[in-house]
């Protein structure tokens, strides 16, 4: 939006003395006017009125006009436009989610893993501005999607995840070390790890401390969400005949992952719980935004001080035709 200013608006003041010039030309004007004597005026009324009388106060008008132009002129009117600029700084997201039979347990609506997958695809729809990926594990572990800020592709990968897809097991140091590799010498933002398993570590040949480790060397934050229920459940046997069930040192494992990479250790104990962890990573994790304002300045003085010289111009064609006179 444009709006006008002045870069010396304290000429403007002169605009008071414009009252005070027209004022002296009525006082001047009534001063020098005569009056003549006659015995009739009979023979005047049907003389026709000049156009000279009806443009008498025209070059004063004019003079007035181009006086004030110029004072308005030197005042320096700019037209100022602004503009801001927001630009944001985002960061490197991976979700490392625990695939592995018992995420198909209903103890969260409807099971662990689509109310995982539901959650984190609402996290996703309120990071705009990160580049997040997809890493999803059991007994291996591989990358589903690489970090994209291409979010809507993202998540119909995410709405696809089933259980099952492959080898059973539960190989947290593994797929914590996918996450990793897939997010060092990444890029020069921020690079975080969602981390969410129902199990211990009993696959895979990296151990999760040292995948911890391993992305603590390349300032990665893991923040893990372990799933642990006091109550018994209905949980579908993985392969290795465990039933999902975290046992206490599960939960000191993930506890340790997290602060080694100095992140945060999450415990969910419904999908309520889970939905209240992910918001509280999302205000953990603020986006940088920088907000640059610029304004813009164009001159309009030259626009005044054109109509000034065209009044000028116009009053002394008056002056030197209309309203010549004889010396």
């Amino acid at each position: 939006m444009m709006q006008l200013s002045f870069a010396n608006p304290q000429f403007l003041w002169l605009l008071n003395s414009i009252p005070l010039l027209a004022a002296f030309y009525v006082w001047q004007n009534n001063r020098q006017q005569v009056s003549l004597q006659l015995s009739s005026v009979y023979g005047f009324k049907k003389a026709k009125t000049s156009y000279k009388v009806y443009l008498r106060h025209s070059t004063f008008m004019l003079r007035m006009i181009a006086v004030i132009m110029v004072i308005v002129a030197a005042a320096r009117p700019q037209l100022v436009s602004g503009k801001k600029i927001i630009s944001s700084e985002g960061i490197d997201i991976i979700i490392a989610l625990d695939i592995s039979g018992s995420m198909l347990a209903k103890d969260f609506t409807p099971n662990r893993l689509e109310a995982a997958k539901a959650i984190a695809a609402s996290f996703i729809d309120g990071r705009p501005n990160d580049r997040i990926g997809l890493v999803l594990f059991a007994g291996q572990a591989y990358t589903a999607c690489p970090v994209t800020i291409d979010h809507a592709s993202l998540k119909n990968i995410l709405a696809k995840v089933k259980a099952g897809y492959i080898t059973d097991g539960t190989a947290i140091g593994t797929g914590l070390g996918t996450a990793a590799n897939r997010l060092k010498n990444n890029s020069d933002k921020s690079h975080v790890i969602i981390l969410m398993t129902d199990g211990e570590n009993n696959a895979g040949e990296i151990l999760p401390l040292q995948a911890a480790q391993l992305a603590r060397s390349s300032v990665i934050r893991v923040y893990t969400i372990g799933i642990q229920l006091h109550n018994s459940h209905i949980d579908p046997p993985a392969e290795n005949g465990l039933n999902g069930l975290q046992s206490p040192a599960a939960g000191i494992l993930l506890a340790k992952v997290a602060e080694i990479t100095n992140g945060k250790y999450f415990r969910a104990t419904s999908t309520k719980n889970l939905e209240d962890i992910y918001r509280e990573i999302d205000r953990l994790e603020k986006t940088k935004v920088s907000m640059i304002t610029t304004t813009r300045y164009e001159e309009r003085f030259g626009w005044f001080a054109g109509l000034a010289a065209f009044a000028v111009f116009l009053e002394l064609l008056l002056r030197y035709t209309v309203f010549k006179t004889l010396t």
